[in-house]
Formats: C-alpha cells, sequence, structure tokens
C-alpha cells in the first residue's frame, strides 16, 4: 500500500523474529481490528483527557511514513479538542536498523515523564539510527549516559515493547503506520485521516446540536 511500509519476514534479534515473523503475516484480515487491545494506563496518550474519538497509531520511529504522517496528526490534535491519540510500537528493525532501540529509549524517557519529547525527537525520515544518535537524543532529554547505556545495553524495556507488537499483530497490523479510528482499522490511506476525523466527530457531536434544537 501506498505510504506505508509492510513488515519484513525478519528483525535484528530472535526476539522480534518470534513476534514479527509469523504464518499470517502481511495477510491479516480485517475483522482482526475486534483483538485491538483497549486503551490502559500503560499507553502512551496525548490530546483530549475527556475524548470524543481516538486514533491509535501502530508506528515505527524511523518509518519515514510515520514522520510524514506526524504533522497532519498533530495539526488535527490541535484543531479538534476532543480528539486524542494513542501511539503505540511497532518498531521493524529488519528495515529500520535499531528502530527497537529508539522505542526503547522512548519508553526509558516515558518513565521520565518525556515520551511525547522523545517521540517528536526520534521520528525520522532517515529509516535507521545510529546508537551515538540514540545517545545525542538521550542527551537532548536530559536523560542520564549510564542509565541510558545501561537501559538500551540490557534491553529494559524490550518487554514493553515486544507487548505493543503482538496486541497490532493480533489486531492485524502488517504496515507502518496502522492507524485505528475509535477501534476499527483505517484500511484507507492515511493521508485521508483528516476527512475521516472531521466526519467522525461531525457526526458524534450532530445529536447534542439537534437536541438543543429541539428544546427551543
Amino acid at each position: 500500500m501506498v505510504g506505508m511500509e509492510p513488515i519484513a519476514r525478519g528483525s535484528s534479534t530472535e526476539a522480534f523474529n518470534a513476534v514479527l515473523a509469523t504464518k499470517d503475516a502481511g495477510r491479516m484480515k480485517t475483522s482482526a481490528s475486534s483483538a485491538l487491545p483497549a486503551v490502559g494506563e500503560r499507553d502512551h496518550v496525548t490530546g483530549s483527557s475527556s475524548p470524543k474519538l481516538t486514533l491509535v497509531e501502530y508506528g515505527d520511529f524511523g518509518c519515514p511514513y510515520c514522520f510524514q504522517a506526524s504533522r497532519p496528526v498533530k495539526s488535527l490534535l490541535e484543531r479538534f479538542d476532543g480528539l486524542r491519540l494513542v501511539w503505540r510500537h511497532f518498531p521493524v528493525p529488519a528495515l529500520h536498523p535499531r528502530a527497537d532501540l529508539a522505542a526503547e529509549l522512548s519508553e526509558l524517557a516515558g518513565l521520565h515523564g518525556r515520551f511525547w519529547e522523545a517521540h517528536s525527537l526520534l521520528l525520522t525520515p532517515r529509516g535507521r539510527f545510529s546508537r551515538d544518535d540514540l545517545l545525542s537524543v538521550a542527551g537532548r532529554l536530559e536523560l542520564g549516559p549510564a542509565e541510558t547505556r545501561a537501559a538500551l545495553g540490557e534491553h529494559a524495556f524490550r518487554e514493553r515493547v515486544l507487548a505493543d507488537i503482538e496486541g497490532g499483530r493480533r489486531a492485524g497490523v502488517h504496515a507502518t503506520p496502522t492507524f485505528f479510528v475509535d477501534g476499527e482499522r483505517l484500511d484507507r490511506p492515511w493521508r485521508e485521516l483528516p476527512q475521516i476525523v472531521r466526519a467522525r466527530l461531525e457526526q458524534r457531536n450532530r445529536p447534542a446540536l439537534i437536541g438543543r434544537g429541539r428544546a427551543k
């Protein structure tokens, strides 16, 4: 699909290979979106605290299409008060070297309350990360060098990232970015998100407007 990168058959680590290299990878049906994990306390959420519409994005910090999508998504969040975004990890290091480590670094930043800053700094069109890139981002986030090296070297947040990947795989994710609009997987180009979000929010607001009209 144009504007999305499919997952690869392998990855740079056995753990990622075990999660990503499944027989049904890339052939999940739309109905699999019913398996989308519910938004919970462990999720990274930005936008409305009382949302009328929720976007869940499965993304890869090294994916150029995720980088391209981030700008219109940010614009939507600024424009619509009733919208929230949930980011979930779906790195594919076979395509984007060390994207898995970038995801783990973002989790370390999240531990210090700086996940969304890390999200902005890590999303890149380059398609790959060096260890120096990751340490540079950690420095800009004011994360301690020793703590950062230990977290990445020991893969302290690997299980957290793998849990997102496994949840996405069960929900039918096979490319990045993949968006879910109130639990429904978006199988149309992500560039149509502005029209879809606008229409959904107008639909949600319509009953309130009708009710006020009748009250008169």
